[in-house]
């Protein structure tokens, strides 16, 4: 091949690169950087009741998000959020954990079965759940068929719904990084933990935890972040008792119509997702020094 031929590939090539490069940044700012931007203009003005928005600046609507009110509803997100994320933990870890030390030929399939959920919408999933825990459901069906009731339990409406719903939607998502992290692991680090005198115990406190632990921080950022906005799984599966911060956000653009509440709302649920994934490098960061240390 010619200099000239070389040349004309390489600008081709950088050509080519750059045009990519521009698209994804061009789609990412009409379709990302500018709405947030609106969102966040919005946050500071004031509502009219005639147009909505009201072109005058105010604190005010983040200030009442300190109301005993939303704070109620906020901390009980955040609760509802944190116990969906550590039953998605519990049950992620071990499934991948096997999945991870099975053989080659098992794996795509089980990871396929992970991933099947996603083809269906999860609105519908989340409806079908009231088939199984509503009081004449599958549940209760197959409990008093057994005898071990003898009425009908009250699973619909309550916390415990909402949390069901949310690991069952949610689960795929901490399972999945968890397996990329354990996948990578050196099992000889294990053989040589066992040789060198430690119990099953601290070979998983000492080795397979801080190893994983990427995996465990970046599944339980990709759950629990999630879990606060998923307002039809409360609607769905907690009635109006349990609202996650996503009911606010919803009440305030759709049914109140008090867009600038809902966008403050939005921005503080923005800024809660920055601090997490600021916590995410600092462990990772914290982790590598810790690797280099030792």
């Amino acid at each position: 091949m010619s200099r000239t031929d070389l040349s004309h590939k390489r600008f081709a090539h950088h050509g080519f690169r750059n045009l990519a490069i521009a698209l994804i940044l061009g789609w990412l700012t009409l379709f990302v950087l500018f709405p947030n931007l609106m969102i966040l203009a919005v946050s500071l003005l004031t509502r009219d009741e005639s147009q909505m928005i009201a072109p005058l600046f105010t604190l005010g609507n983040y200030l009442r998000l300190i109301d005993p009110l939303y704070w109620q509803v906020i901390l009980h997100s955040l609760w509802l959020a944190m116990v969906a994320t550590l039953c998605c933990l519990l049950l992620a870890y071990p499934f991948a954990w096997i999945v991870s030390r099975l053989p080659g030929r098992w794996r795509p399939l089980l990871l396929f079965l992970v991933v099947v959920p996603f083809w269906t919408n999860s609105l519908i999933r989340t409806y079908s759940l009231k088939v199984l825990m509503s009081t004449r459901g599958l549940i209760n069906a197959l409990l008093l068929d057994l005898g071990l009731i003898e009425r009908p339990l009250q699973m619909m409406y309550t916390e415990f719904a909402v949390i069901i719903g949310l690991v069952y939607v949610l689960l795929p998502f901490m399972i999945l990084p968890l397996y990329s992290a354990m996948e990578k692991l050196d099992l000889r680090l294990l053989e040589a933990a066992r040789d060198l005198g430690a119990n099953g115990w601290q070979r998983f406190r000492h080795v397979v935890l801080p190893l994983t632990l990427p995996g465990i921080v970046a599944g339980c950022l990709l759950v629990f972040l999630p879990a606060m906005g998923m307002f039809y799984v409360s609607d769905l599966l907690g009635g109006a008792k349990h609202l996650l911060i996503g009911n606010v956000i919803k009440t305030a653009f759709l049914h109140t119509r008090d867009w600038p509440f809902g966008a403050a709302t939005s921005v503080t649920l923005t800024l809660l997702m920055g601090l997490l994934l600021w916590c995410y490098w600092r462990a990772g960061k914290l982790l590598s020094k810790q690797e280099g240390l030792a």
